[in-house]
């Protein structure tokens, strides 16, 4: 491609001479700004002089290894995974104590109703419905949130993530979706509400929708320990024990690859369908790299993302805990309402490699992906309220001793990975797209990948198996 950088302003080109030396017009725009920007700076170069005695131009420097197409790309995810394993690994201690801390004001809540000769069923609602289900949010959302969000913005206060994005541009621009698409969804990773309200970023409304519509597509920290644990279980139990960790590691770490792959394929389908246009260039500018303010970080990630994310949460997660005590707790015949429900959807669990029960946690899951597994290991126990077994072993005799295989295993992160955001994100979903239509299809069209992909997985393992 031959361009010419120099434009004459006194001798305006015509349509046919612009195109000229083109091998792709639609390219027009950024090979215009491209050489607006190379006069810039040769113009610079000829007019202002640099001190070679002083100290070395470090933003050319790390720009040179961030945005380079052989270590740009390692980078990143390097990067990345490791804010992910300081967000899961720093997690654990801190949610383990918010739980018990929240599991010894239930003790006092319970004495307190026994005390007062409250009716059972009025506890039962309450205290084992609402005030655990709250109580599971809580402890579950609030750590990660509360450490990835500050890494997060550290990360977006020291100007790295515009280089993410420049790295990721080209991807999302094949996909006919927006290249600050990549910033939000990072920002899914933390909670997909919040990537939901960052989609603000991008000015063309059809290439907003798209970043909205599959942010969910990679896995926020309601549903890591989900993934986390089940890889734990069955993939890190398959090896020696020394390997057990690195093993579960890698099957996270693929899955989050996977979400990005389905979202960039989603992206592109939506692009072509449904909100079909031409991607608006993306012309970044990359600013230059600042000293992280401690302070603005802390307001910034606390107050204005955790906070926010989880007060949402919260407001949902409290009538939700009420239907699922409800269900729980009410029979018909034998069975209590969420029985009857699983019933109902083994005929589909079975066909996609899971099971009623499974299907109904998902589905009760939806306030928040933190409560599936309490709800889940509830129904298999047959209990009136979540509960949480005390060790892996027990989770993994209770799951196996109810059919569970290594193709459940890897279908429940699958359909975990993919299936409908949580309620919290869907009401985002609703406030910024300013359409309940485009609510009930954000929850929808995941919802059928992720049985459509635990289908094929479930078909092809049974041919060879």
């Amino acid at each position: 491609m031959n361009v010419n950088p120099v434009l004459n302003p006194s001798q305006p080109m015509t349509e046919s001479e612009i195109k000229i030396g083109y091998d792709y017009p639609e390219h027009l725009k950024d090979e215009i700004v491209s050489a607006i920007y190379q006069e810039a700076q040769g113009i610079a170069q000829k007019v202002v002089s640099i001190n070679k005695k002083k100290a070395k131009d470090w933003d050319a420097i790390l720009d040179g290894i961030l945005t380079s197409r052989i270590t740009g790309y390692p980078i990143m995810f390097l990067l990345l995974g490791a804010v992910f394993w300081i967000t899961i690994s720093g997690a654990n201690v801190p949610s383990s104590l918010l739980a018990a801390f929240f599991f010894k004001i239930e003790d006092y809540l319970t004495y307190l109703f026994t005390s007062l000769s409250a009716p059972e069923w009025l506890h039962g609602i309450l205290v084992l419905g609402v005030y655990r289900t709250l109580a599971w949010v809580v402890s579950v959302m609030l750590p990660p949130m509360a450490i990835f969000f500050p890494c997060f913005t550290l990360l977006e206060d020291f100007g790295y993530l515009p280089r993410v994005a420049f790295n990721l541009d080209r991807l999302f621009k094949k996909a006919g979706a927006h290249g600050k698409q990549s910033l939000t969804m990072s920002m899914g990773f933390g909670c997909n509400a919040a990537g939901v309200i960052a989609c603000r970023i991008i000015e063309s409304p059809r290439e907003r929708l798209i970043a909205m519509l599959t942010n969910s597509f990679v896995p926020c920290n309601g549903r890591f320990p989900t993934l986390l644990l089940i890889a734990s279980i069955f993939m890190g139990g398959a090896v020696a024990s020394q390997y057990r960790t690195l093993t579960a590691s890698f099957v996270v770490s693929s899955l989050v690859l996977v979400g990005i792959l389905i979202t960039l394929i989603v992206s592109w389908g939506l692009s072509k369908t449904l909100l079909k246009g031409i991607p608006s260039s993306f012309t970044l500018e990359l600013p230059p790299y600042r000293k992280p303010q401690i302070g603005k970080i802390i307001y910034r990630s606390i107050i204005d993302r955790t906070i926010f994310v989880l007060g949402r949460a919260v407001v949902i997660a409290a009538p939700a805990g009420l239907i699922i005590w409800l269900m729980a707790n009410i029979h018909i015949g034998s069975q209590s309402l969420l029985a009857h429900g699983a019933t109902l959807l083994q005929p589909l669990g079975h066909l996609i490699g899971l099971d009623g029960y499974i299907l109904m946690a998902f589905i009760l899951g939806l306030p928040a992906n933190e409560i599936v597994l309490p709800i889940l290991m509830m129904s298999y126990m047959a209990e009136g309220a979540m509960l949480e077994l005390d060790s892996l072993q027990e989770i993994a005799n209770l799951f196996i001793a109810n059919g569970w295989t290594g193709l459940t295993a890897l279908n429940v992160m699958l359909f975990s990975l993919l299936h409908f955001p949580c309620g919290t994100t869907l009401w985002t979903l609703r406030k910024e797209s300013g359409s309940f239509r485009w609510a009930v299809f954000g929850a929808l069209m995941p919802t059928c990948i992720a049985i459509l992909v635990c289908f094929l997985t479930t078909q092809i393992y049974r041919l060879f198996i």
